[in-house]
């Protein structure tokens, strides 16, 4: 285990008494908010010991997740901006929550791509997260095993380098997984290990992106909110409760409000006059 995680196993023994798509090689052009180039973590020097799992991201042909390899330009382009917006955001977040009013607005999907787009960047290390223990799906899109992961580590029952695993299309993109159902996560999340694992984090990773569940559904989510520096909120035409969605609105501290993704959103006539704008990589004339 790598010297970074002696702060986790000081505090072992008292929480032991606790309850609780092929993806292209192209880098975008936008620059990060820091001029020097992140190293990677400390604890990538245990991956030749196997402790560290590099996996390859497996996905249909019709997934919308990472479309950077030239697939869908549009799809791509819109998550790049969302990228540079949060890099040049005045509160210059690092830690992020993915959340929505309601479950299937999408909010994994846009956790995936966000993240993918962030470590798209040179030298910028990204940990994508599960913390939605409760519905989590994060692995099953992303083609891997659901453990371990983020509870097992948080339970002690695995170490963090044997649960996280580095992408092998995207070497800058670390994912860890929710790992085992746990039937008291709110109590994992209110634990020293917890608070130890998220400044090793702060410490190792240019941003942090966590897949949170709905907005105020469970004690997870604010524990969550308390934790993170800003909070992405998903929305889907056509299925997002109006009601729920103020009231997701009304939630989330203003301070913490990065802003909205709208999802599944069709192409409307009045767009059209701007998709000369996606020319780089698009078949259309």
């Amino acid at each position: 285990m790598s010297k970074i995680f002696e702060a986790l196993r000081k505090t072992e023994g008292a929480i032991r008494n606790l309850a609780t798509p092929l993806l292209s090689q192209e880098l975008p052009l936008d620059v990060p908010p820091s001029e020097e180039k992140q190293q990677p973590p400390a604890f990538v020097a245990t991956e030749a010991s196997g402790e560290i799992r590099t996996e390859a991201i497996h996905v249909s042909g019709r997934s919308p997740i990472l479309p950077f390899d030239g697939t869908d330009s549009r799809a791509a382009e819109q998550y790049r901006i969302i990228r540079t917006k949060i890099l040049h955001h005045p509160a210059q977040p690092r830690m992020l929550m993915v959340s929505s009013p309601t479950p299937g607005d999408g909010k994994t999907i846009t956790a995936v791509n966000l993240a993918g787009a962030l470590a798209l960047q040179e030298g910028v290390n990204v940990l994508l997260a599960d913390a939605d223990f409760r519905r989590s799906s994060l692995a099953e899109t992303m083609g891997f095993r659901g453990s371990p992961g983020l509870g097992d580590v948080l339970r002690g029952a695995s170490s963090f380098e044997e649960a996280l695993i580095r992408t092998d299309q995207i070497p800058n993109l670390y994912v860890l997984p929710s790992g085992e159902a746990s039937p008291n996560p709110a109590e994992l999340l209110a634990s020293e290990r917890w608070r130890s694992m998220l400044d090793v984090c702060r410490k190792e990773f240019g941003y942090i992106v966590f897949d949170a569940p709905p907005v105020a559904s469970v004690a997870d989510y604010d524990l969550l909110q308390l934790a993170c520096d800003g909070v992405v909120l998903v929305v889907r035409q056509d299925h997002t409760n109006r009601g729920l969605c103020q009231r997701a609105l009304d939630t989330v501290p203003k301070a913490k409000q990065l802003g909205i993704v709208l999802n599944c959103v069709e192409d409307w006539f009045l767009w059209k006059t701007q998709s000369y704008y996606y020319y780089g990589n698009d078949s259309r004339k």
